[in-house]
């Protein structure tokens, strides 16, 4: 019901100009999907919608894809690149070793590139947990690592 709701939702803010968390209940409703405000918060959070200035100077909900610049991915894998230290794999999980203070870095720069069978991350000043749904993909993984360090 979650990915059905959120995939109305991104339908809706693709053909239409939603500007609050009303307006986008308003529209789920008229699809027949019945939500709260506290739903919808969750799942807008969860999407990582973000809100743009329009052409009519009104901000309304967009999708974050719209937002990552080749620029800005260029920059997030060069600090990657140069914050990671090593990294080694525990099952399922591969624990990065970053320089003090960039654990988190490297994090958000792998939580933006929505690689699959990643799972999320967990980030300590400069160790990070990084989970894959199992151990092959934390295996193949590793592989992706090696081209990103170098």
């Amino acid at each position: 019901m979650k990915l059905d709701r959120q995939s109305v939702i991104k339908e809706i803010i693709s053909t239409q100009v939603i500007e609050t968390q009303n307006q986008l209940m308003e529209a789920l409703a008229a699809r027949g999907i019945r939500s709260t405000q506290a739903t919808v918060s969750r799942d807008i959070r969860e999407m990582r919608l973000v809100k743009d200035l329009g052409p009519d100077g009104r901000y309304h909900y967009n999708l974050p894809s719209k937002h990552v610049s080749p620029e800005f991915d260029v920059k997030l894998r060069k600090i990657f690149r140069e914050s990671v230290t090593s990294y080694a794999i525990a099952q399922n999980i591969i624990v990065l070793k970053t320089l003090p203070g960039l654990a988190s870095a490297a994090c958000s720069t792998l939580d933006s590139m929505k690689l699959p069978h990643f799972v999320g991350s967990l980030a300590g000043d400069d160790t990070a947990f990084l989970a894959m749904t199992d151990m092959q993909s934390a295996i193949e993984f590793s592989k992706q690592l090696d081209e990103l360090l170098k």
